[in-house]
């Protein structure tokens, strides 16, 4: 029988502590197989693309030279430009990666225990009082 039964059976109420079920946060991660098929296939058409520019570079190149055409040499600046951005890329895939290793590697334990009273500060306080004889006994 608890101290709050009277004003439990005046009041029509019921008087507990509850306690708040524990809250963790679950992060949802590619599979590491999944990561690595991904670069793969990225990695191997950025070279594929990079290697096609410079053949196309090679062409264009030629191509100017012989005819002299401004147009031509203007495709052919545009054509490095595509090839150094496809470079730029790459080098970004590797650095994407890493970042990606790094936040599977980390773990993330986060448990948060609430606690709620129901009921006054008058009845807190005694229940503190009585937890803190309880424990030094």
């Amino acid at each position: 029988m608890s101290s709050y039964d009277p004003i439990d059976e005046a009041l029509n109420t019921q008087s507990d502590i509850i306690k708040a079920h524990d809250s963790l946060e679950i992060e949802v991660a590619p599979k590491p197989d999944e990561v690595k098929k991904d670069y793969e296939y990225t990695r191997a058409n950025l070279y594929s693309l990079i290697e096609k520019g410079q053949e196309a570079i090679n062409g264009i190149m030629e191509v100017a030279g012989e005819t002299a055409s401004p147009r031509a040499y203007e495709v052919a600046g545009q054509l490095l430009k595509s090839v150094a951005d496809s470079t730029d890329k790459l080098m970004d895939l590797q650095k994407k990666v890493r970042e990606v290793d790094e936040e599977v590697n980390k773990t993330t334990n986060n448990v948060t225990n609430n606690a709620v009273f129901v009921g006054s500060t008058s009845d807190l306080s005694k229940m503190l009082k009585q937890g803190f004889l309880d424990n030094k006994d």
